[in-house]
């Protein structure tokens, strides 16, 4: 039985792997524009991974910049299966610290004009989003945080922001009595395409500070966010290196499927052009 893939999108901070042995380079031009970067195949003692930089080589691109849409139909192209997400993220409650890791089960929508969906252009399709985070997923990333001795909250809920600006005081004391647990600017989307694709997603969210609603603490400022997130990344990898090994396994969950009764679409009038740029997605289900 052949191995399933794991993708990774690294955040700020993530830019490589540690003990990644590379095997190839890729370019890829997808039906939606040029991904983030070119996708690095590796292997990891023996697992095979695509790395991607959700920002580029050398953090070129802003959160509302990222090619979204193009860099998920890219991991599917390769034939990844998971997608392991790692995010820098601010913390919205007092017990998340800095330092801090959370595997995130819930989203808060606060983006604005983001391409979300893979459907439009002559096709509608409604997935289930519910629970927007694969289960089995989380629970080796749980695990394997625990495992690599990091301090691991088990659920929270991530709101994504616009940015690239920070929170004003303001916003951040509201998110905090709308009950989120951290905030961020890139996943909720990737999460949302990763799901049409029908690919695993799970979020490895790095607190790195404290927004700005705490009084006893600094407002958040990209200088003491590095700090933080250098020794974050560093236990990410090692969560990373470990979760990989338990990924391997064919998938179960409900991921897999998630197209199967969504388009709402009339098979016979999706225009061709449609058809063909979402092959990979809807052609076994037409």
């Amino acid at each position: 039985m052949s191995q399933s893939l794991t993708g990774v999108i690294g955040g700020s901070g993530l830019y490589e792997i540690d003990g990644l042995k590379i095997l190839d380079d890729i370019p890829l031009e997808t039906p939606f524009g040029m991904p983030s970067d070119n996708y690095i195949l590796g292997e990891i003692e023996g697992q095979k991974v695509v790395f991607l930089p959700r920002h580029g080589r050398g953090h070129r691109f802003s959160p509302s910049e990222i090619n979204y849409r193009a860099n998920i139909w890219g991991m599917k192209k390769l034939g990844v299966e998971s997608i392991i997400a790692v995010s820098a993220v601010g913390s919205m409650k007092k017990e998340i610290e800095p330092g801090h890791m959370v595997i995130i089960d819930q989203f808060f929508d606060r983006t604005k004009t983001r391409p979300s969906t893979f459907f439009a252009e002559g096709i509608v399709a409604h997935v289930s989003f519910a629970d927007p985070l694969c289960e089995d997923m989380r629970k080796i990333l749980i695990q394997s945080g625990r495992a690599a001795g990091a301090i691991v909250h088990e659920k929270g809920t991530y709101l994504c922001m616009e940015g690239p600006q920070f929170s004003t005081r303001a916003e951040s004391h509201i998110y905090r009595q709308w009950g989120t647990d951290v905030i961020g600017m890139t996943n909720l989307q990737e999460a949302k395409l990763a799901r049409e694709a029908e690919m695993c997603y799970a979020t490895i969210a790095l607190s790195t500070d404290y927004d700005c609603w705490h009084e006893g603490h600094d407002d958040v400022s990209v200088t003491a966010i590095i700090e933080v997130l250098h020794k974050n990344v560093e236990m990410a990898k090692k969560i990373i290196r470990l979760a990989l090994k338990e990924m391997a396994t064919p998938r179960t969950c409900s991921c897999r499927t998630a197209i199967q009764h969504a388009i709402l679409t009339d098979k016979k009038v999706i225009p061709e052009e449609t058809k063909k740029r979402l092959h990979m997605i809807i052609g076994k289900y037409l």
